[in-house]
């Protein structure tokens, strides 16, 4: 160790969540309400805000739809990979948490005592509720004055760079504050894990700047399995025209509400991939690949796009999207009257830490919810379905680790061994963030929509080489230099498991697309890839059935 370690501080909970977005909220107040004793740790809001609607089958709009539906829509649109159980919790709980939400005020559209639900792709039904102001953005702002009303300890701006453990199994985190450089370790009798997804992994990225694979790596080194994490969900439709706009998200369903995709030559491409429907009724795994075969075929703009015709959508549901449409409109784009251009870009992560359908990972104190987990969405995700599970699945962990939780157990060794993690590392030359933008690099270059054999081995080599330079050592000469060395670290243990389950499913499978393996096989891969830590110490991969 290069630095000197600031005196630890200490904190105790019965439950701790870690993560600020919706989940972590959720699993908050869920514990909260059961009678714990609750600290919420996190970074901060992560993707949540920007979370545009939520997935529940009220059947307001459509009265056909139902849990029932909704449940058969997420395995079709998963590719039968989902775990039924699963599928199950998060239909069955859905309208339940949902009503919730709405008892503590929160604007939800509505029209006439019913709520309005747009149709987004891959659903059968319209079920997705929505705020105009910003679903995700009010929903957090609602569960956290609701947090503070129940008596929720909130910890914002702390990273967890450890889970503390013992025998017994999960037992708090060490947490870092960047401002002013400190150390917390909170003892728990159960933990949460929210912290979202992959982070900023690929060059074209929609996740915020505070997503960064942490609790992945945190759950992998405390024993955990992970699942399906070859399933990368590209967003069909990010913005790229106007600059200022880049990496934001246009909803898909303002191709439910009218609009349309054209390429360079003006036509609507997206009927020669669907060509009953055009741009509706597709999960975004298809969507993805065909504005992507388009823009191959030479027949997209020259910055590499698409154009997404919103001219064509009524003004008043065109102004239900307000934070789209005033960020558009800042840029100098009315898109009442002109628009946008787009392509592919990483938005989320249908694998993660497997979980049972109380959230439980497997390992004695740790519970998982949000896009840190995998196992509901199967090989791709319908839109609308990040929101829902969020909420709900949030709420099964919160209870879950509410009944689970033991009193703080405060053990001999427990944050020294955490610290040792951090401290420990290897220190030398290597520029930690020049290892970060290679490793965004290969897996865009070779790891993105389409793969092949060749690409993904030479994934696998430069990712090497990549943790190559972090055990030779990165330049750490102060704390706060040791976390981002961590970081690191987390980054190229998921590039690993993406890349290595990639190459080992030899087949084609929703947003997982091999050039060299084009047809699905479900004789041999109806089931999931999966990571843990094996007995060595290392990496090993294992074959999970589908639950």
């Amino acid at each position: 160790m290069t630095f000197a370690l600031p005196p630890l501080e200490r904190a105790s909970a019965e439950v701790l969540v870690i993560g600020g977005g919706l989940a972590g909220h959720q699993a908050a107040i869920a514990a909260a309400l059961a009678g714990r004793r609750v600290i919420l740790a996190h970074l901060a809001r992560g993707a949540s805000p920007h979370v545009i609607g939520a997935n529940v089958p009220l059947g307001h709009v459509e009265a056909a739809d139902g849990p029932a539906a909704y449940a058969e829509d997420m395995v079709a649109g998963g590719y039968g990979l989902n775990d039924r159980g699963l599928v199950t919790a998060l239909a069955e709980r859905s309208v339940g948490v949902f009503q919730d939400l709405a008892a503590l005020g929160i604007p939800f559209a509505n029209r006439d005592g019913r709520y309005l639900q747009r149709h987004l792709s891959g659903n059968r039904h319209p079920r997705s509720v929505y705020v105009p102001e910003g679903t995700g953005r009010v929903i957090l702002d609602h569960l956290a004055r609701r947090a503070a009303a129940l008596g929720v300890e909130v910890l914002a701006g702390w990273q967890a760079v450890s889970l503390l453990d013992d025998a017994d199994g999960v037992a708090g985190a060490l947490l870092y504050r960047k401002a002013g450089e400190r150390l917390l370790a909170v003892q728990a009798g159960a933990v949460v894990l929210a912290a979202g997804g992959i982070g900023r992994l690929y060059d074209d990225s929609t996740y915020p700047a505070d997503v960064a694979a942490g609790a992945y790596a945190l759950a992998y080194d405390a024993g955990a399995t992970l699942i399906d994490m070859e399933f990368v969900q590209f967003e069909p439709t990010v913005t790229v025209h106007p600059a200022a706009c880049r990496g934001m998200e246009m909803p898909t369903a303002m191709l439910g509400d009218g609009a349309t995709l054209l390429n360079a030559a003006g036509e609507r491409f997206m009927f020669r991939h669907n060509p009953e429907h055009g741009e509706k009724r597709i999960e975004k795994a298809r969507m993805s690949l065909a504005i992507q075969d388009e823009i191959d075929a030479g027949r997209g703009f020259p910055d590499g796009t698409v154009a997404m015709d919103t001219t064509l959508v009524p003004a008043e549901k065109l102004e239900t999207y307000q934070s789209h449409c005033r960020r558009l409109r800042q840029a100098g784009l009315d898109p009442a009257h002109e628009m946008p251009r787009v392509r592919p870009a990483a938005h989320s992560q249908m694998g993660g830490i497997r979980i049972d359908a109380n959230g439980f990972t497997g390992v004695p104190g740790l519970y998982a919810a949000g896009e840190a987990t995998g196992g509901v969405h199967g090989a791709s995700r319908l839109a609308g379905n990040g929101g829902g599970e969020t909420i709900v699945f949030g709420v099964i962990a919160g209870e879950a680790a509410a009944r689970a939780a033991t009193p703080p157990r405060h053990r001999a060794g427990q944050a020294a061994a955490a610290l040792a993690r951090l401290a420990d590392q290897a220190t030398g030359d290597a520029d930690p963030g020049r290892v970060k933008d290679g490793l965004r690099a290969t897996m865009s270059r070779h790891v993105g929509l389409y793969r092949t054999a060749a690409g993904l081995g030479a994934a696998l080599d430069e990712i090497t080489q990549a943790e190559q330079a972090i055990a030779d050592g990165l330049t750490i000469a102060r704390l706060d230099d040791a976390v981002t060395a961590l970081e690191t670290r987390h980054m190229a243990l998921s590039a690993r498991m993406i890349a290595m389950a990639a190459a080992e499913r030899t087949e084609s499978r929703g947003a997982h697309q091999r050039r060299d393996h084009p047809e699905r096989d479900d004789g041999a891969w109806l089931r999931h890839v999966g990571f843990r830590r094996g007995s060595d110490g290392g990496l090993e991969m294992v074959a999970v059935p589908i639950d």
